[in-house]
């Protein structure tokens, strides 16, 4: 075999296995279950349920991780016009340690977690179906590595409804005499 052909294949090999490590890495380690159209009503605030899937195998930062310089993960919603995000709550984060820093416990999420948000549309809004997007900023770590910082496209749909008020007619009083 030629020095050629012998450098051609190590340098395939190297190639496949830098691949398949690629491919392990780029593992989407979080997923997001959009929940059910959603009915809110106008001018009212209604909370939302966001379901997300830490991968097994992987965990991120919590929203309020212990370290100043880790990443934290967020929810960024992008609301039509005319549509409030009032407030975002995120779960409380399980304190593990691992073994790359067996005496320090970290902030994180693993496993299936929920973010609240809290949508009031405005009472000019049309009754309707609305998408709101968005996306959740995270970063993912195993137990022998943390990777960069990624970026999940998150969307969900509400359906905004007249308010109870709204839909109830006023009748006049009727008089309980029965007119022949």
């Amino acid at each position: 075999m030629s020095l050629r052909a012998v450098c051609l294949c190590v340098a395939l090999t190297l190639g496949l296995a830098s691949g398949d490590e690629l491919t392990a890495n780029r593992r989407q380690a979080v997923t997001f279950h959009a929940p059910e159209l959603s009915p809110v009503y106008r001018g009212a605030p209604s909370r939302i349920e966001l379901q997300f899937r830490v991968a097994s195998g992987f965990h991120i930062n919590s929203h309020q991780p212990k370290q100043e310089y880790l990443k934290k993960t967020e929810l960024k919603l992008d609301p039509p016009t005319d549509i409030v995000i009032e407030k975002v709550t995120y779960p409380q984060g399980q304190e593990q340690s691992f073994a790359f820093a067996p005496q320090e416990k970290l902030s994180v999420y693993s496993g299936d977690f929920l973010i609240g948000v809290v949508v009031r549309p405005l009472k000019s809004v049309l009754p309707a179906s609305y998408a709101v997007h968005g996306k959740l900023n995270y970063q993912a770590c195993d137990k022998a590595a943390c990777y960069p910082p990624r970026q999940l496209p998150v969307s969900f749909e509400i359906k905004v409804l007249k308010s109870a008020a709204e839909g109830k007619k006023h009748n006049p009083a009727q008089s309980p005499h029965a007119h022949t």
